[in-house]
């Protein structure tokens, strides 16, 4: 059976001596990073229970919500980003899909990117059905992000409002309409270390071009604001490796929630898992200052992709 196919022997890498399965996993890595960026283009009010978020109205998490924002603050932003090496930028919205009255606004906003020399358009707009895909499609979008979040078999335990397979569903249309996929996970949420393969073999089989990996950064008044203990850096690096392993063509890129790894170990994530850092601040949380991330990648010597 192949490598990539094959529960026990991910799970026997796993298990090895962490630097032994860092330099396997190294093997599989170039030595360009991708830069890119995002504006929370409409936050808070969404319907969905998924126990990690603040912007679920489900939890009394105080978070500020506001509707769609302009298009000339996506373009403003999608500027600043670029001064920063950023070569993708993301419009990100909140709900369970794309709210038709918005959607038009949408679809102008991604021409707006791809107008900017040097950036290519992505969107995390929730799940699409058909028509909705075919749209974004000729409307030029490069590439569309959709995370599975979790295991299959755990993703129950995360959210009930909508199934783990409306999620593939919508991987399943940005592929068939020609855009790039941009799916991962959310790793600390209590899952598993089999479940972990789980999702490094279901991404295998879905094949997106990126990876995101976050982080869970527990907030507080969500059903996992205790869940901090539930990975440590050391597992995060193992997680990291097998993902990579696992699917060798697609870029890791880090997400939200790194900043749990400290600096050394962001570093070694970098010369051996990971080709693509998301930049700047997240949805709800803070990131490092693109600067810092400019001078990390130069100091392993990685070449930044703009």
């Amino acid at each position: 059976m192949s490598l990539l196919k094959d529960k026990t022997e991910l799970l026997r890498l796993y298990n090895l001596d962490l630097e032994e399965l860092l330099n396997i996993s190294s093997m599989y890595v170039k030595n360009n990073v991708e830069f890119c960026s995002l504006i929370n283009a409409r936050n808070g009010k969404c319907s969905q229970n998924c126990k990690y978020c603040a912007q679920s109205s489900h939890y009394n998490t105080d978070i500020e919500s506001f509707p769609l924002v302009d298009i000339q603050d996506v373009k403003k932003s999608a500027l600043d980003a670029l001064k920063n090496k950023v070569s993708r930028f993301a419009i990100v919205t909140s709900g369970k899909t794309p709210d038709e009255s918005d959607f038009d606004k949408m679809l102008e906003m991604i021409k707006e990117i791809n107008n900017i020399k040097g950036l290519k358009s992505c969107a995390s707009i929730g799940i699409l059905n058909e028509e909705q895909a075919q749209k974004l499609s000729a409307a030029g979008l490069k590439r569309f992000h959709h995370n599975i979040n979790t295991a299959e078999s755990y993703y129950t335990e995360v959210c009930t409002t909508h199934t783990f397979e409306e999620r593939i569903n919508t991987c399943r249309l940005v592929k068939k309409y020609g855009m790039e996929l941009c799916c991962g996970v959310i790793l600390g949420m209590g899952e598993s270390i089999e479940q972990r393969i789980e999702m490094a073999m279901t991404l295998s089989d879905i094949q997106p071009e990126s990876i995101p990996i976050n982080i869970l950064m527990p907030i507080a008044k969500t059903p996992f604001e205790n869940y901090l203990d539930k990975i440590d850096e050391g597992h995060i690096l193992r997680t990291l490796a097998i993902f990579k392993i696992a699917n060798p063509t697609s870029i890791l890129r880090f997400c939200g929630g790194r900043m749990r790894l400290s600096i050394e170990n962001q570093e070694k994530a970098l010369k051996c898992c990971v080709e693509g850092l998301m930049v700047g601040n997240y949805l709800t949380t803070i990131g490092q200052e693109p600067q810092q991330d400019i001078e990390m990648v130069k100091r392993i010597g990685k070449n930044i992709v703009c």
